[in-house]
């Protein structure tokens, strides 16, 4: 299991909510140990430990324990993250839970393995329960009450903008795993469905129909949003695994010379025997990724018009000749000519 996180986005969009109610900047971050930087891209990853404080903190600021579920209501989900465009501009054959199902982790990733779906549907009596799976909803009040709010709110916006009658309530009824809070009145009125708190489960009850909807979409714009979120899935992936972790490991200590599977184990904590197992389990080797590895920071140096000496040194090469030979071995050119073809 690696440590969860969330995109950049949540945290963005609830600092900016927080400062519109009163709150001071500043002091939120500083109490979640976030910096501006790192959620002004909002393809980022922010450890959830860092956003449950924000959260927290900004409850506290401005003395209002409902502000997670209004956060949920007031900002939608393509205001957030690529997982709300998805909703609205896929082109795709899936239903609104097997997009979300795939892409789920975009938005909130666990630290699982992802095994199980993160969305369950139960069938029932003619409905369908979405049941959601994570235990971060069951150990996170917090995180339930705003995304449930978020989920209905910008289901139902897409629907009304669509020009959707709704012939059912959507949902029909919920299911929360935590008690209920002080601020049930907030809850009514946002939902305004049947609501069972200190349940099994944490679940919408949903017309089937409503699963199977499509809207008209951009064919163009759904493949540029596809293909963006694929890509951040996939870095997401990556970076989970064990070779991404030794990456992560490798890429600053390059240049010192040091970038040996003895150095890595031990920075990852792990015994060499156990880093070699576990990297041999993905189907590589030590040696094979950091070769790798040289090769594509070696093409992302070269491109961006460092020299041939000054890539040498960040790739931890003993002097030019040998990085021009081991250059040649992963392309069949000289960098000088990769360099000068850059440069055009």
């Amino acid at each position: 299991m690696t440590k969860a996180t969330v995109t950049a986005g949540l945290p963005k969009a609830f600092l900016d909510f927080a400062v519109a109610r009163g709150a001071d900047s500043r002091m939120l971050l500083q109490r979640s140990n976030i910096s501006l930087d790192e959620i002004l891209d909002s393809d980022n990853r922010i450890p959830l430990t860092s956003y449950l404080a924000l959260l927290t903190a900004g409850i506290e600021v401005c003395h209002e324990p409902a502000l997670a579920l209004l956060f949920g209501e007031a900002v939608k989900m393509q205001d957030i993250s690529i997982v709300g465009l998805l909703g609205e501009v896929a082109e795709s054959s899936e239903s609104g839970p097997q997009l979300l199902n795939r892409y789920a982790p975009l938005l909130i990733d666990d630290g699982h393995d992802q095994t199980a779906d993160f969305i369950q549907l139960v069938p029932d009596n003619g409905g369908i329960w979405m049941k959601f799976t994570s235990s971060v909803y069951v150990d996170h009040p917090v995180l339930t009450e705003s995304g449930f709010a978020r989920c209905v709110c910008t289901a139902r916006s897409i629907f009304q903008s669509n020009g959707i009658q709704l012939e059912t309530p959507f949902p029909e009824a919920i299911h929360f795993a935590h008690s209920q809070p002080e601020y049930r009145a907030e809850y009514d009125r946002i939902f305004g469905v049947p609501l069972f708190f200190d349940s099994y489960m944490n679940a919408m009850l949903v017309n089937e129909k409503y699963l199977s909807i499509t809207t008209a979409t951009n064919a163009y714009l759904s493949q540029l949003v596809t293909r963006h979120a694929d890509e951040m899935l996939r870095r997401l992936t990556h970076s989970k695994s064990i070779r991404g972790h030794v990456e992560n490991v490798l890429i600053p200590i390059l240049h010192t010379g040091e970038a040996t599977i003895g150095q890595v184990a031990k920075e990852l904590r792990v015994s060499r025997q156990t880093l070699f197992r576990k990297l041999k389990a993905e189907g590589v080797t030590f040696q094979q990724v950091l070769d790798e590895l040289r090769h594509k920071l070696a093409l992302e140096y070269l491109g961006n018009q460092k020299t041939s000496t000054e890539v040498a040194y960040l790739l931890g090469f003993s002097d030019q000749a040998a990085f021009s030979r081991a250059f040649k071995r992963w392309t069949g050119l000289r960098p000088s000519k990769v360099t000068k073809m850059k440069a055009r």
